[in-house]
């Protein structure tokens, strides 16, 4: 009798399938792989100039941490300092350029006189907290950035304030933002058509007398002038030439100038013949019209005849 040998583990044709559809879906998934691999090499390619830049970048950042590390090691951090100025400097990180954004009103050439100080300078050595502390101390100058773009720029972004009134001073006219801070002079015909404020210490008042106009907006749009007297309350000046004298203290002014919107809603106070408004007694108002006393005097009939 033959024995057959039944040799367990073998490689059947269900077996055979399986591995050769395993090798396929390999072959497949290698290829989708090296395919998108090989199009973010594509995507990621540099150019020759860009190489070199990365390449300069790395070699000096290299040099200027053991620049750094040598020094500080031998306790002289200014020689340090200079090293890595020195480095940069030398592998073109200089101000060649000063780039200014956001001026309108601003002389621009006050920003650049400023900035060019720092022309040739190793961006290392630009000090430019330094530098936006004095562009900040410029009239129009409401805040200040600077920063580097390297190998070769500085840029300086302005923000401007705003143009809010015009400050009459004794011997001219100066423009001022919403806070009474001077922005700088202005001829009589630049200041036509803005708001005039005047007295001592009004620039000071500025904010109040926002709040107190914004208090009545129907008149806000025809005050042409407030003037501060005698450091304690507003008088003020309409387009049409009247005048309001309001009282002491904010409360009761913002009060006064509310009725005052109120009569002349209902009368029509405003282009009227009364050149002046005294609102500063409580609950009462006084006009005067210098007219009125000759405007009796013409109606008034004087007896006499002929013999």
């Amino acid at each position: 009798m033959s024995t057959v040998k039944v040799k367990r583990g073998g490689t059947t044709v269900r077996k055979a399938a399986a591995r050769q559809g395993t090798a396929r879906r390999v072959s497949s998934v290698k290829a989708q792989t090296g395919s998108a691999f090989g199009r973010a090499l594509g995507f990621m390619s540099l150019s020759e100039e860009m190489f070199h830049r990365i390449a300069l970048a790395a070699i000096i950042g290299g040099a200027v941490a053991l620049a750094w590390f040598v020094a500080v090691l031998a306790g002289v951090p200014a020689l340090a300092q200079s090293q890595i100025a020195a480095l940069a400097s030398d592998a073109g990180f200089q101000v060649r350029r000063v780039e200014v954004r956001g001026v309108q009103h601003l002389n621009e050439l006050k920003v650049y006189e400023r900035a060019l100080a720092e022309r040739d300078r190793a961006m290392p050595l630009v000090d430019v907290g330094a530098l936006r502390d004095e562009l900040t101390r410029l009239s129009w100058v409401e805040d200040a950035r600077v920063s580097r773009q390297l190998p070769d720029t500085l840029v300086i972004d302005i923000v401007e304030r705003k143009a809010h009134a015009v400050l009459r001073k004794a011997d001219k006219l100066v423009l001022i933002d919403a806070t009474g801070h001077e922005l700088e002079p202005v001829s009589p015909e630049r200041a036509r058509g803005k708001l005039i404020v005047s007295g001592p210490g009004a620039a000071q008042q500025v904010v109040a007398l926002s709040s107190l106009l914004d208090a009545a907006p129907a008149l806000k749009a025809q005050v042409r002038e407030a003037e501060w007297v005698g450091n304690r309350r507003w008088n003020l000046t309409f387009g049409t030439g009247q005048v309001l004298a309001l009282p002491e203290g904010e409360k009761l002014a913002s009060g006064a100038l509310v009725a005052f919107a109120r009569l002349d809603g209902v009368n029509r106070l405003l282009g009227g013949r009364v050149v002046a408004f005294d609102m500063r007694a409580p609950d009462r108002i006084y006009m005067r019209d210098p007219g009125r006393a000759q405007r009796a005097a013409t109606t008034t009939t004087v007896p006499g005849g002929s013999n």
